[in-house]
């Protein structure tokens, strides 16, 4: 279905949305005391990177690599 590419794509795009998501979601909650609606913004901007790169773990379960031409072996 999907190259190699693909899912090396994935796979690193999963990981900066969760690690991304999570450190601007604790800028986030650092910053509420010095401006309520910019920690607020920073917070709810995290947690859905988040949630994104959850998500797109589950995305990345279902998909398989397709073998390239010629992997297959000949009898």
């Amino acid at each position: 279905m999907t190259n190699r590419r693909t899912l090396e794509r994935i796979d690193t795009l999963v990981w900066v949305l969760i690690f991304g998501g999570l450190l601007t979601l604790v800028l986030g909650i650092a910053s509420h005391d010095e401006t309520a609606v910019g920690g607020w913004s920073l917070s709810v901007l995290g947690a859905l990177a988040t949630i994104a790169g959850i998500v797109l773990i589950f995305v990345r379960s279902r998909l398989h690599e397709t073998p390239e031409a010629g992997a297959e072996s000949k009898p």
